[in-house]
């Protein structure tokens, strides 16, 4: 919808940065922008609409005595399948100590030893024990905590919670803005938000599909406004699945943390046999790509899979995983004394908005940080606890690239106003988005194949088609590009695979660069195909 079509009244004076999200990404950055003021726009309460606050492993950080950076970078490009940006990674992977002396000045209270010494612990495919938690699996709530506390007294930082930003607006070549609706996005108004700089920080895709451990928020709108207003995407078809979700029916499903397999869980069937022994030498320690279809297959089949804990971690349970611990005793499940039903889920997207090394687009006026990015770091398959680094350090690079770019700026008194819409109330219930995340996990899921991608792509243009909304078209703007991108990808590679191209290609070992023009054109074929 053109921005003049409900003629929004703006906040009085231009806003110097706008940052669209309230995780972590987003947090960070202001507060390293500060004092320059910054206005975030959240649309649920910070902490509570964002992945980070429920990330249960922590972040890795090569800060060992026997670690290096080099063997950091080198496990990442491991796990990504041959496509990281090995440049992106050592930006990230050098600057992580730094940031987490960050977290910690902000108050994260990470775990120590009795010396006061960090406390690492291992993640799978990890060579090193490098995994920064909090009270075992509660690293993403404590970080969360401390950087909303460190937010809520800094005064250059506006925070607007209940803002669904639902439209990047841009003006020849520059975003200069952006346009939100208020009440968690039920409201009839929309705001007009102009700024010299926009960052979105608008998270992850997990609710394009039917099972998924990310909140309602996490729906992929960032990297469909993002491909409305012309940016490039960047792998959009690398989905990475949890392979541990609790399977419990519920929706969002509760996550099993990598780190119970790190400290020794084993993965099980209903016969009480370890599968992932005759599937990878690294067994329940292998790449999540490998565990997800090995968790996948038991399911599938009938046999069930289960997170056996009993030895491993048994009567300490309560006080090593007290989130896990909570989970399973709500719905029943003694993990003390009993396995825990596991089936994978969606839980990260490698894909999204592409940026540089300075989380600048490739639009002028729009840097990116967190998972709505694709900077390159993850390749096909994200390292565990790489997602929360990869997040600090791009905002952190992205706040001093804003504060070299652009003068200090003189700033108005904040105004309210807003203009009328006759657009939305919620989908978040809709039988549109139901029918989207059945079309995505049946078709672009943990298995993937020609004939099942073009049936999506087909149902996801008829869904386009059908509903006007302008939120709508941004999730389903990014479930075609992730349908696209699998369908052009004739091979099999780290979360991406094809049941007619098992194999990994040599002439695919690349990454994928699309915009909305580039899948639209791969929609519109196979619309012709099918009538043909």
């Amino acid at each position: 919808m053109p921005i003049d079509s409900f003629r929004p009244q703006s906040w009085n004076g231009i806003d110097d940065i706008v940052i669209v999200g309230g995780g972590l990404a987003g947090l960070f950055c202001a507060l390293k922008l500060a004092p320059r003021p910054v206005t975030i726009l959240a649309a649920a309460p910070i902490g509570q609409g964002a992945s980070s606050a429920w990330a249960q492993g922590g972040i890795a950080a090569a800060m060992s005595p026997g670690d290096t950076f080099e063997k950091h970078v080198a496990d990442t490009l491991e796990a990504g399948a041959g496509i990281v940006d090995e440049k992106m990674a050592r930006f990230m992977v050098s600057e992580g100590p730094a940031r987490i002396h960050d977290l910690l000045e902000y108050g994260v209270p990470f775990d120590r030893d009795l010396e006061g010494k960090l406390l690492l612990s291992r993640e799978a495919a990890h060579s090193e024990r490098r995994i920064v938690r909090v009270k075992g699996d509660m690293a993403g709530k404590a970080i969360m905590e401390a950087l909303i506390s460190a937010v809520r007294k800094t005064p250059s930082i506006r925070v607007l919670e209940g803002y669904v930003v639902e439209e990047l607006v841009r003006e020849g070549r520059f975003i200069s803005g952006v346009v939100a609706r208020p009440d968690a996005g039920q409201s009839k108004n929309r705001v007009h938000f102009p700024a010299r700089a926009v960052v979105l920080c608008s998270g992850g895709v997990g609710h394009l599909y039917a099972v998924t451990t990310n909140p309602w928020e996490a729906c992929g709108q960032g990297v469909g406004m993002a491909a409305r207003a012309g940016a490039i995407i960047a792998d959009p078809e690398f989905v990475q699945f949890h392979p541990t979700a609790i399977n419990i029916g519920r929706d969002p499903a509760p996550l099993a943390t990598e780190a119970l397999r790190g400290d020794g869980a084993h993965l099980v069937n209903a016969d009480g046999r370890r599968f992932m022994l005759d599937i990878h030498e690294d067994g329940e320690l292998a790449p999540r790509d490998i565990v997800s279809r090995g968790v996948f297959a038991e399911v599938q089949a009938g046999r069930g899979a289960f997170l056996d804990c009993t030895k491993a971690v048994g009567a300490h349970f309560p006080d090593m995983f007290p989130t896990v611990y909570a989970s399973c005793i709500a719905a029943g499940i003694d993990p003390i004394t009993q396995p825990i039903p596991v089936v994978p889920a969606v839980h990260y997207h490698m894909g999204g908005v592409l940026t540089d090394a300075e989380g600048r687009t490739s639009i002028d006026g729009l840097w990116a940080a967190g998972e709505v990015t694709s900077t390159g770091v993850h390749g096909a398959n994200r390292l565990a606890s790489n997602s929360l680094l990869e997040a600090v350090v791009f905002a952190a690079r992205i706040a001093e690239n804003i504060k070299g770019m652009l003068p200090e700026p003189k700033i108005n008194d904040w105004g309210k106003n807003a203009g009328e819409s006759d657009d939305l109330v919620t989908i978040e219930d809709s039988p549109a988005l139901k029918r989207l995340r059945r079309v995505m996990s049946d078709h672009v899921g943990v298995i993937r194949s020609r004939d099942g991608l073009a049936t999506a792509i087909r149902e996801i243009a008829a869904l386009e088609r059908e509903n006007s909304r302008m939120r709508f078209h941004n999730i389903v703007t990014t479930a075609k590009l992730i349908a696209t991108g699998a369908y052009l990808r004739e091979e099999s590679r780290g979360g991406h695979f094809r049941s007619d191209f098992t194999e990994q290609k040599a002439d695919w070992k690349h990454r994928t660069f699309l915009t909305l023009a580039d899948a639209e054109k791969v929609a519109a074929d196979l619309s012709e195909t099918a009538v043909a």
